[in-house]
């Protein structure tokens, strides 16, 4: 039977495919935590209260890059190179989503622009990061390899959700709702498009490791792009809409620590 439970288990079987796995999710968990700290070094003076949050957001991720690199150490393998194509992070970079790395680099204080496009990419991605997260805890909570990161990983998700809506909501009734909503939709178009095309590759190559057959890579394949056709045809509104959360301040204090995958 093809599902998610059923994919995910056999790529968590076999060395290889959890190798590449393990290292796409740390590379991209890696960079989030550098992108994070260097946003909050050049936060603008008039949202210096946000900064200690998005530092705390930046070790949330390094954290979580810990962990996947921890979880292939328990099972005796180094990390792999991310090829280009699998490269989530980078490619919305290079679509325009997002702070730019060389404006990152630079010294000059981000604006409160900036610090949209920052937590509007954040909305965005994050409830990718979380619906993901919900799907492998439903699925795996209890497994005694995986169970304990996913379920600290996806705690960490919901708090960087929580975070980027309360944050919006905040700035939207500043005066600045119209940009927020048109900056949330251009990066939910642009992140549909990078997941289905960083989805197709992930699986190409996964197919490759564990040997599927065309007709079920033809049939992944598919489901990845009938998921687009939704998402791009309303799907993603669940990306753009904007709620008070349930957990409010969600990163108001300290990151909380892996000590048994650190």
């Amino acid at each position: 039977m093809l599902s998610a439970k059923s994919l995910f288990q056999e790529i968590l079987d076999n060395d290889q495919s959890f190798r590449l796995f393990c290292s796409i999710a740390a590379s991209g968990e890696a960079q989030g935590g550098w992108e994070n700290a260097r946003i909050a070094a050049l936060v603008p003076a008039s949202e210096r209260d946000l900064a200690p949050k998005i530092t705390r957001h930046g070790a949330d991720e390094d954290k979580h890059g810990r962990i996947f690199n921890a979880l292939l150490k328990k099972r005796g393998l180094e990390p792999v190179e991310v090829p280009p194509d699998t490269d989530y992070t980078m490619l919305l970079e290079q679509q325009g989503i997002g702070l730019a790395h060389e404006k990152l680099k630079a010294d000059q204080p981000l604006t409160v622009q900036d610090i949209i496009t920052y937590l509007a990419h954040s909305r965005v991605t994050e409830q990718r990061a979380a619906d993901q997260m919900a799907m492998l805890k439903k699925h795996f909570v209890d497994h005694p390899v995986v169970g304990r990161a996913i379920r600290m990983i996806s705690n960490d998700e919901d708090n960087h959700l929580a975070y980027a809506h309360e944050e919006l909501l905040r700035l939207a009734s500043a005066g600045h709702g119209r940009h927020i909503q048109r900056v949330l939709r251009e990066t939910a178009l642009a992140e549909i498009r990078v997941y289905r095309d960083v989805s197709l590759a992930v699986m190409a190559r996964m197919g490759r490791i564990l040997g599927w057959s065309r007709p079920r890579a033809a049939l992944l394949a598919f489901g990845i792009h009938a998921l687009y056709c939704y998402e791009r045809l309303g799907g993603r509104r669940r990306m753009v809409t904007l709620k008070m959360p349930d957990r409010r301040n969600a990163l108001g204090g300290p990151a909380t620590a892996a000590p048994e995958f650190a």
